[in-house]
């Protein structure tokens, strides 16, 4: 997973992508590559770590498979009943260093937290992955005016 690399890098990846993206359209190399990704239906590179870090996290969370994901995993569970009780949420681990926040124990939670209630309670990989496709376009869309 590409999840915390540096922007320095998504930079050097987004660039590959438009590249190939001008290449599959066949379209010439200044021509902007924005309009062509969404034609392609094809996410940033940023955004696309984003929803296959969601992705797995809801795969881990709903099914607790693979069982060596699952296991790093861990729910708060509250004292004393809450209204948000319903739905507890991951506990990320405090950390020591920058690196070790890229790792899936800190990266899973922090990106689930991140996403809005419609999309974390979903029930089926189908609906969670429309659901916040749609949420990633939207952003990406936002980010662009």
């Amino acid at each position: 997973m590409l999840y915390g690399t540096p922007a320095a890098t998504f930079d050097i990846l987004q660039r590959a992508q438009n590249n190939l993206a001008r290449v599959v359209c066949q379209r010439e190399g200044r021509t902007d590559a924005r309009p062509i990704l969404r034609s392609l239906h094809w996410l940033p590179v940023k955004h696309r770590v984003t929803y296959k870090m969601a992705s797995l996290t809801f795969k881990t969370i709903s099914s607790s498979t693979p069982e060596y994901l699952s296991d790093l995993i861990q729910t708060a569970v509250p004292v004393r009943p809450l209204q948000s009780s319903d739905a507890p949420l991951p506990t990320v681990p405090r950390t020591r260093s920058e690196l070790a926040c890229w790792a899936f124990s800190v990266a899973a939670p922090l990106t689930w937290n991140s996403r809005p209630s419609d999309i974390r309670s979903c029930r089926t990989v189908d609906t969670f992955k429309r659901h916040l496709i749609s949420s990633q376009v939207h952003t990406v869309q936002r980010l662009q005016l």
